[in-house]
């Protein structure tokens, strides 16, 4: 049996696997990729963002627990769930430390969790390079529920917008500077916006603060207490609900995995589901094209042309567009 079939199957090796020739653009790797990509686009995306310190890993591992111990009326048993956690790598072996792994160890034995930590590798956007065809690969291998936490580089965590079904945004009391809170990319990417550590001083002030911020860049639209967010309808645009946790004790997290829930209902019924899957596919395939026609163009030039397009560019001779565009057209990058 091929490892395209293994991965199907259910063979949690293989998946492994699988997962790691990816990582490693291994022609193996993505052949089988490509040959299991028919069984994907049953997954639920969730992404799950934020400044480091938030306790974004720790609210993972209780919220995969939640979903997996949480039985559902429409469903016969919970989903299984598979975790994707972006860990910053190493500067000097380009490894991840695999922290999160060391966060969630109150999800090992459970036969319906899969925890995948990868290295982001210097990626920007929280994201590492592979993480959308390591996301692929786990839909393709039958998990219903897939949860992304990325690095936590702050603002720059935009990717996983483009990325994810629904986007949870993790702020914390007593980060800092009242400001940071309200910087305006972070919040605007976010479908429920949490304040974990709820039980430290300042968390009321924080949950205030990040309401105002929403009604005030959305005036027509009331926000939501936590209790109010499941009723929800498709008729009306998504108000982001603001939910308190406490993630060390598991507090509020039912709120967050019901919240999750109400936001795919809400995304399903409205239509919006398939248009944000077309988003993911067209940036997905977009950043292919550029990847792809890079590395072609690449291959068929002259030694040293692109070289010496660098050095004249470093030298202040041409600009960085004028010698792009002198490239691309055949010119001579030469005086």
């Amino acid at each position: 049996m091929d490892l395209a079939a293994r991965v199907l199957s259910g063979d949690r090796l293989a998946l492994a696997r699988l997962l790691t020739q990816i990582e490693n653009e291994q022609a193996e790797g993505l052949d089988a990729l490509s040959a299991i990509y028919l069984h994907t686009g049953r997954a639920h995306l969730v992404g799950i963002t934020g400044a480091s310190g938030t306790g974004k890993s720790t609210l993972v591992n209780q919220l995969a627990l939640c979903l997996r111990h949480s039985q559902q009326p429409e469903a016969d048993r919970p989903p299984t769930v598979a975790v994707v956690a972006v860990d910053p790598s190493s500067p000097f072996t380009g490894g991840a430390i695999l922290g999160d792994r060391i966060r969630m160890r109150d999800l090992a034995g459970d036969p319906g969790v899969f925890i995948r930590s990868m290295a982001s590798r210097g990626a920007l956007g929280g994201l590492a390079r592979a993480t959308g065809a390591v996301v692929e690969a786990l839909d393709a291998a039958g998990f219903e529920v897939i949860l992304i936490e990325t690095v936590g580089a702050g603002q720059t965590e935009v990717d996983i917008a483009r990325m994810a079904h629904t986007t949870v945004v993790v702020d914390a009391p007593g980060l800092g500077d009242d400001v940071q809170a309200i910087k305006a990319g972070i919040l605007e990417i976010a479908d429920i916006l949490v304040v974990n550590k709820a039980d430290l001083p300042g968390a009321e002030h924080t949950l205030r603060l990040l309401r105002t911020t929403l009604e005030i860049g959305q005036p027509t639209r009331r926000l939501l207490r936590p209790e109010e967010a499941e009723g929800q309808t498709s008729a009306a645009p998504w108000t982001p609900p603001v939910l308190p946790t406490v993630a060390t004790r598991g507090d509020g997290v039912p709120d967050l995995a019901e919240a999750i829930r109400g936001h795919l209902r809400h995304l399903q019924a409205s239509g919006e589901l398939r248009q944000r899957r077309r988003e993911r596919v067209r940036t997905e395939m977009e950043d292919l094209l550029h990847q792809h026609l890079a590395s072609r163009w690449m291959s068929n030039q002259l030694d040293g042309v692109f070289e010496t397009a660098v050095e004249r560019v470093l030298n202040r001779e041409i600009a960085p567009r004028q010698a792009i565009a002198g490239l691309v057209e055949g010119e001579s990058t030469e005086k």
